[in-house]
């Protein structure tokens, strides 16, 4: 199989953000049949949904990998419960989030996935980072990256300065 690139969306606003999803990357370039391409900068922004939480820390990685899209989504899913993830309040706090934002060129509709995210136009803690990565990325649909962060409502995105972190112990 050839590899597919595949960019994901991080999210915190829980035990120290900026060092989830550093620990987060580190994982996900740590992933069977999968190369880290490039992570985006990290950014702070308002939570979407309940405001009686934490603002989060948000960025994206480009992965380049002959995974599935389940089968990614699989290893999101074990990533995100490795840094202590519960699902308890839909839109709530959380230690860490990995969203599959894009597959290759695929739109994908099933149970379990929807790729392009489903929310990816309506947020620029989503768009900001692709456009980071790859300012000339389209969407299946033909919308680009670009035109559709034009048009993003503000979420008083915030870009964060860099801090060296190590990565996130394996186990």
């Amino acid at each position: 199989m050839a590899a597919t690139d595949a960019f994901i969306g991080l999210g915190s606003n829980m035990a120290d953000p900026s060092a989830q999803l550093a620990g987060a990357v580190a994982r996900l370039a740590a992933l069977p049949d999968t190369e880290l391409v490039a992570q985006s900068a990290f950014y702070s922004s308002r939570p979407v949904g309940p405001q009686d939480q934490p603002d989060f820390v948000n960025g994206a990685a480009w992965l380049r990998t002959e995974l599935t899209p389940l089968e990614l989504l699989d290893q999101l899913q074990a990533i995100e419960r490795a840094h202590g993830r519960k699902r308890i309040r839909h839109w709530g706090p959380r230690t860490l989030d990995l969203d599959l934002l894009l597959y290759g060129n695929e739109a994908i509709n099933s149970e379990r996935l929807t790729v392009p995210h489903a929310e990816l136009a309506n947020r620029d803690f989503v768009l900001q980072p692709l456009l980071d990565l790859d300012p000339e990325r389209v969407l299946p649909d033909g919308r680009s990256v670009a035109d559709l962060r034009q048009q993003c409502p503000d979420n008083n995105l915030q870009k964060l300065h860099p801090v060296a972190r190590a990565p996130f112990p394996s186990g």
